[in-house]
């Protein structure tokens, strides 16, 4: 399947729903193999012991909820749905900086930057949108956010926090401030599908996480 060195360790399968399932993907791990080191397709498929198809992407330093497709069908039905916007995505993060707002909407066009980095414009003609809401963790003074992208663009969440005067903790690229991980988590999904409604949750396995509000832990009872 591949010659790339395979990480040693065992991936969480949250749910499997027959043609597709959700994987937990650790913080770390590529979507695709680089330099020589196994990515978390090839490391699913092998461990799984058949092919799997990604039908979203999440970005190496965040953790979280990935969907996979056994078949081709149900790649291409999953694709649609993403393409669409029809399934909802939540994302949990955490900043060591006071943000613009508290709440409210994050939208304007991304254009590239330097070296890899993206940058957020005034500009609205394909723009990135998200929706967010903030919490202060009393304990640590770390500010909580639920992040509810309504497009798909590359680093937009990384981006948007930056653009609010949080960038994430541990997200040096965009200015975060030190940490053991990038703190940036895909907490939840939510979509109908043929077979039915399907909400998933899966809560962050590495790093130093506050309590969530009771609030969120259901996300889209808010969205």
């Amino acid at each position: 399947m591949s010659s790339a060195r395979l990480p040693n360790m065992l991936l969480d399968v949250v749910h499997d729903a027959g043609d597709w399932l959700a994987l937990y993907k650790p913080a770390g791990i590529n979507m695709h193999s680089e330099d020589g080191e196994a990515g978390i397709v090839v490391l699913a498929s092998q461990q799984l012991g058949h092919e799997l198809f990604p039908v979203h992407r999440l970005d190496k330093v965040t953790s979280g909820l990935l969907l996979m497709a056994k078949t081709s069908a149900a790649a291409a039905r999953l694709s649609k749905l993403f393409a669409e916007h029809r399934i909802q995505k939540f994302y949990i993060a955490l900043s060591t900086a006071k943000p613009a707002k508290k709440q409210g909407w994050i939208k304007g066009d991304m254009a590239k930057g330097r070296n890899g980095s993206w940058l957020l414009k005034r500009t609205l003609e394909n723009p990135a949108i998200t929706r967010f809401i903030t919490h202060l963790d009393e304990a640590s003074g770390r500010r909580l956010f639920l992040l509810m992208p309504k497009t798909g663009k590359t680093h937009q969440l990384r981006v948007a926090l930056k653009s609010l005067g949080s960038p994430i903790e541990g997200d040096s690229r965009y200015g975060g401030s030190p940490a053991d991980r990038t703190y940036l988590h895909a907490f939840a999904l939510q979509w109908q599908d043929e077979d039915g409604l399907h909400q998933l949750t899966a809560l962050p396995q590495s790093g130093k996480w506050p309590e969530l509000p009771q609030s969120w832990k259901q996300p889209w009872s808010d969205a």
